[in-house]
């Protein structure tokens, strides 16, 4: 029987990689939480890499996810040789994994190019992910390149991904966002700010600032913090307690019931805001309306199933 691995990461990413995996169970499944190996291998096992997917803790999240659904786990990914590798990021693809076969799904919302991705892509000894999700699909090590929609097939284009290798699929996670209006969060008809981790991956913000911001925008409507899953959660709160208080705050629970209750979302650069776009909240990110709609990924509810024959021609072509 041929072998899969899944490599896994964030719970975005890891979700994912399950529902792939569900439409291909004639094949032998393993999975593995984000690794690497030379330089960024050994800084992760000295838990010098915990603001990332390869620190301990969000590898954490992801091992105790796939074992509650029994998973075969194969930590990275030298217990088998494997016909396919199918992950959600080639910002670093290890040596042995290079040497496979490889699907790349994307996970979600790409970053801006800053002056880091135009480095990273015209220059070989400046690595992929100093510049983060703005260089995904530049490693062209894979076969095939999963893709939310048309709009970021034309982004991925524009940036230099080879068009032979980019499929429209949607992408798992995103792909049916009506469903998340049948919920029963309690709270209804507010502002949702979904908050950043900027600070904890060392990128500056001036979060009392932008706290007033919100207000303002909000114009007396009631505000309510989603904070991101690697966020300070004690110093995020102290703070939007001070500077917005009367606030509601989350650190836990559904980010897109939230959004699917709210009048209107504030976010920076995060796949969140593709759930306000396809559920038609005014989403304010610092992205063109129009060409957020653009890039929103496809709702054609078969993500997962749509990736999962993508992998089969690829294995078995």
């Amino acid at each position: 029987m041929k072998k899969i691995l899944f490599v896994c990461g964030s719970m975005n990413q890891t979700t994912q990689m399950h529902q792939i995996s569900e439409h291909l169970g004639d094949y032998d499944q393993w999975f593995t939480p984000f690794f690497s190996d030379g330089l960024l291998g050994k800084a992760s096992d000295l838990g010098m890499l915990e603001f990332t997917i390869m620190g301990r803790k969000r590898a954490g999240r992801s091992i105790d996810y796939l074992v509650s659904h029994n998973l075969q786990l194969d930590i990275g990914g030298t217990l088998n040789e494997y016909d396919l590798v199918v992950t959600c990021t080639d910002l670093i693809v290890p040596k042995h994994i290079k040497r496979r076969k490889i699907v790349l799904v994307q996970e979600g919302m790409t970053e801006p190019e800053t002056i880091l991705f135009h480095l990273a892509r015209n220059f070989r000894w400046v690595p992929r992910w100093i510049a983060g999700t703005s260089t995904t699909g530049l490693s062209d090590t894979y076969e095939k390149f999963c893709v939310a929609s048309e709009g970021y097939r034309e982004l991925f284009l524009r940036k230099g991904v080879n068009p032979s290798k980019i499929e429209v699929t949607s992408i798992p996670n995103f792909d049916n966002c009506e469903r998340y209006l049948d919920n029963d969060f309690a709270y209804r008809d507010y502002v949702l700010v979904c908050t950043s981790d900027n600070r904890e991956t060392f990128i500056y913000e001036n979060r009392r600032r932008n706290i007033e911001k919100y207000l303002q925008m909000a114009d007396g409507r009631q505000l309510l913090f989603k904070l991101h899953p690697n966020e300070n959660v004690e110093r995020a709160t102290r703070e939007i307690n001070l500077y917005a208080p009367g606030s509601l705050v989350f650190a836990e629970g559904r980010t897109e019931e939230m959004i699917a209750n709210s009048q209107m979302m504030i976010a920076q650069f995060s796949s969140t805001i593709f759930v306000g776009s396809a559920l038609n909240k005014p989403v304010f990110c610092g992205l063109d309306p129009e060409h957020l709609k653009e890039l929103t990924p496809l709702q054609n509810k078969s993500a997962a199933r749509k990736i999962s024959e993508v992998c089969r021609q690829v294995i078995d072509g």
